[in-house]
């Protein structure tokens, strides 16, 4: 973070209690006038002081949450004309020039509903916080601009760091990216479904949905915005009334929508709106419910998109899901390592099942012992602990198998050679792993 961090507003300190609040007759909205130009002033006082001439867009939020409801909502959320290509332009990492992230700076001050972080490789920080509070960080003590900030009629105050720093929501969560596997792996999911529906989230609470065929993967992929969280979705229901019938009885939803010409839209609805919304349901072609509260209605799997040098800068997180969590778990398995586990199940196809560490792996009956046997309950039984050795990890079809024989000698190498190497036996060789099934 910056050394130097100011908080930059138009109310004079001394007009505080003794609990910090302010007592003075300064409205807390922007008066878009000449104050609002003091602030803007202030802030290019500064980025001109630092030698800064383009800030980066970091997690961008667009309405609802956002808004805190000081002004009225305006149309575009204070975006209009700022990108070329839309709101999509809005998205974390997003390189603007100074007068661009002025502009930004005046539509968090008015509270327009769209709002983000600025900054310059973390030497530089701009935050618009409620009530016309500014922060602004720097490497530079910036004294000309400080300076400046008070001939504006406005009060700087040092303090140790602005309160809206960047902290993760699980700074121990290890964020899944979209890189080779997370394609391979979407590839074959869709083989496997036909179909499946991918959102694609450039902006907090601003997202757009893409039904994804063998056909458009790779089409859709390269029209996705810079570092945009994605989370893959089953296909929606072409069934409308079942659609209809998923709505909880109250709550926060977003329902999804494909029009018959394939457009796919969606809307954030409460209880109150629920009527109104399945209405607008008539002639769709397929429909589908998700659930805005943690923990409900989890998508097969998410990522974040890496940057085109393959590093994950976005530092925002995706929620976690059992896919997720497989995903994790199989990056710390490497093969030739040796697990731990439960069987528990013997198939009747002959596959065992071994639980390490919540996820399932697999035994196929040539890995079970080298001695021969007529079943694998000869072998093994549901509820042993084993030890194993993985053979191999397959990310796309997250699949983990395993050779219970690679940790036991191999008799082969003991017959013919005497008592010497029946005491000192060779180490067991590598085995090749098998595929369950396709």
């Amino acid at each position: 973070m910056p050394q130097f961090v100011h908080r930059i507003a138009k109310y004079d300190p001394d007009h505080r209690d003794e609990r910090g609040h302010y007592t003075g007759a300064e409205d807390t909205v922007s008066d878009h006038g000449p104050v609002e130009e003091a602030y803007l002033t202030a802030v290019a006082a500064f980025a001109e002081a630092a030698g800064i001439d383009q800030l980066e867009i970091r997690e961008p939020q667009i309405g609802g949450f956002v808004h805190f409801g000081l002004e009225p909502p305006v149309d575009g959320y204070g975006l209009a004309d700022l990108f070329p290509a839309g709101q999509a332009g809005f998205h974390d990492g997003a390189l603007v020039p100074i007068a661009v992230g002025l502009e930004l700076v005046r539509s968090m001050l008015r509270d327009n509903g769209a709002w983000c972080r600025l900054e310059a490789e973390g030497a530089f920080t701009v935050h618009v916080g409620r009530d016309q509070y500014l922060y602004i960080g720097s490497d530079l003590p910036c004294e000309t601009a400080l300076a400046r900030t008070r001939a504006l009629g406005l009060f700087p105050e040092r303090i140790g760091a602005s309160p809206y720093d960047f902290a993760p929501d699980d700074a121990a969560y290890v964020q899944r990216p979209a890189d080779a596997d997370f394609w391979a792996l979407l590839h074959w999911t869709v083989s496997c479904h036909r179909a499946v529906f991918l959102e694609e989230v450039f902006a907090a609470n601003a997202s757009r949905w893409h039904r994804l065929t063998r056909d458009n993967i790779e089409t859709v992929r390269s029209q996705l915005a810079p570092r945009s969280r994605l989370a893959v979705w089953p296909d929606l229901l072409t069934d409308i009334d079942k659609a209809v019938a998923a709505l909880p009885d109250e709550g926060l939803v977003e329902i999804v929508r494909e029009d018959e010409d394939g457009q796919i839209t969606s809307t954030v609805v409460d209880e109150t709106q629920f009527e109104a919304a399945t209405s607008q349901l008539v002639g769709a072609r397929s429909a589908g419910v998700v659930s805005m509260y943690a923990g409900e209605d989890l998508p097969l799997f998410t990522a974040v998109l890496p940057d085109s040098d393959g590093v994950l800068r976005a530092r925002w997180q995706t929620e976690p899901t059992p896919g997720d969590r497989d995903w994790a778990f199989l990056k710390t398995l490497r093969r030739g390592q040796f697990v731990t586990g439960t069987v528990t199940t013997i198939a009747t196809f002959g596959v065992t099942f071994v639980d390490i560490g919540g996820f399932t792996a697999m035994i196929n009956i040539p890995e079970l012992s080298w001695r021969p046997f007529d079943h694998p309950s000869d072998v093994i039984s549901v509820g042993q602990e084993v030890t194993a050795e993985v053979l191999g990890v397959d990310m796309t079809r997250e699949r983990v198998s395993l050779s219970l024989r690679a940790v036991q000698g191999d008799p082969w190498r003991t017959v013919g050679r005497g008592t010497d190497d029946e005491r000192n036996p060779a180490p067991p060789p590598r085995s090749s792993p098998t595929e369950a099934c396709e």
